[in-house]
């Protein structure tokens, strides 16, 4: 029996081990970067391990065992996401997540930098700079990735099998995260539209390719990755879908972000898309003002939420989230596969979009 708690202090366990290597050689180089070391460890101290898993159950429905060489390799995952929640929260400017200062603003509240001065042209060289610091983070993190993936311990060739895969991942999510800029803000974001930002943004990265990362690791045939895929992009959009109702429904003392965020940047999700599609239009008009309003309040918030439910949008996209799930679960059943890694992944879907953070 796999345990959860088990697997996830072990992937902890790697990436303390790397920030202390880290955090000694960058301050080697100048005391001056402290506040960077601080945010690489804060960046890597939370989360649900949640791509680290798929990879290794992956490589397990390849038939290979458990090791430490996998762990690692999983571990790498956990670096890709936390790079890209930090670009992302420099692109939405976002405050918080998991109820702490994200990076740039860590770095803006701490003073990072040698600013001085309190008037308006301070703010924005500090909200600027800080911008700048926290993207650079980014890049490191996303730079340790690779590091820890190419000397994870598995034989060279296991390894030289996934570069096109590393391609492929880092491409679609930076196209996902374009598309969702591109069209944030638009006054009728459709839901096709709103699920190709999800699928690229979020499904790939988050199932689908760390599943198939760990395969290939393996050297499972062909038929696995394809049920990988199968099951995958439903899962990983039910996750997105799932964190779009979390982000303007859910409670910011749960959750440790605001649930003001998504409304206030008109995000193209499908929830809005929905909402936008279903209501007559006098509902329509007052949610098109409502969410024009240039300081969006929780008030505000509220109107826009009750909107959500009485037209049914709210509801149509939890059908959404289950419709998907199902399709996930019987993805699973087109091939054959260990017990213990079909009971993994079945649990997987399950955590992974009934969550309420």
């Amino acid at each position: 029996m796999h345990d959860d708690v088990a697997f996830r202090r072990r992937i902890d366990a790697h990436l303390r081990r790397l920030v202390d290597e880290e955090e000694a050689e960058l301050l080697r180089l100048s005391g001056e970067l402290s506040p960077l070391c601080d945010q690489l460890r804060s960046s890597l101290t939370r989360g649900k391990r949640m791509r680290a898993a798929f990879l290794y159950w992956g490589w397990r429905a390849a038939g290979q065992p458990d090791c430490d060489g996998v762990i690692r390799a999983a571990a790498a995952m956990e670096l890709v996401h936390a790079a890209a929640c930090t670009h992302d929260d420099i692109i939405d400017d976002s405050r918080m997540r998991h109820g702490v200062p994200t990076a740039h603003a860590a770095f803006s509240e701490g003073g990072a930098g040698r600013w001085s001065g309190a008037g308006a042209r301070t703010r924005v060289v500090r909200q600027e700079r800080s911008a700048a610091l926290a993207m650079m983070l980014g890049d490191l993190l996303m730079g340790y990735a690779a590091q820890v993936f190419a000397t994870c311990g598995l034989p060279g060739a296991y390894v030289a099998r996934t570069v096109p895969l590393w391609s492929t991942l880092l491409r679609e999510t930076v196209a996902g995260e374009f598309l969702e800029v591109l069209r944030t803000g638009s006054d009728a974001p459709e839901v096709a539209e709103s699920l190709e930002v999800a699928r690229y943004k979020t499904a790939k990265y988050t199932v689908e390719r760390p599943l198939h990362m760990g395969a290939t690791l393996g050297g499972a045939p062909r038929r696995v990755m394809a049920a990988f895929t199968a099951y995958g992009l439903p899962l990983g959009e039910a996750f997105q879908l799932r964190d779009d109702l979390i982000g303007t429904f859910g409670d910011p003392a749960e959750t440790g972000k605001s649930n003001l965020d998504d409304l206030r940047d008109r995000k193209p999700t499908a929830l809005l898309a929905t909402t936008l599609a279903l209501l007559d239009a006098h509902g329509r008009a007052l949610l098109e003002k409502t969410l024009d309003t240039p300081s969006l309040d929780e008030s505000d918030a509220a109107l826009v939420r009750r909107l959500m439910d009485e037209c049914g949008a709210r509801q149509c996209v939890e059908d959404m989230i289950s419709d998907r799930v199902a399709t996930a679960r019987g993805a699973l059943d087109s091939v054959a596969l260990p017990v213990d890694v079909r009971m993994a992944l079945g649990a997987l879907a399950g955590s992974a979009t009934a969550r309420t953070l």
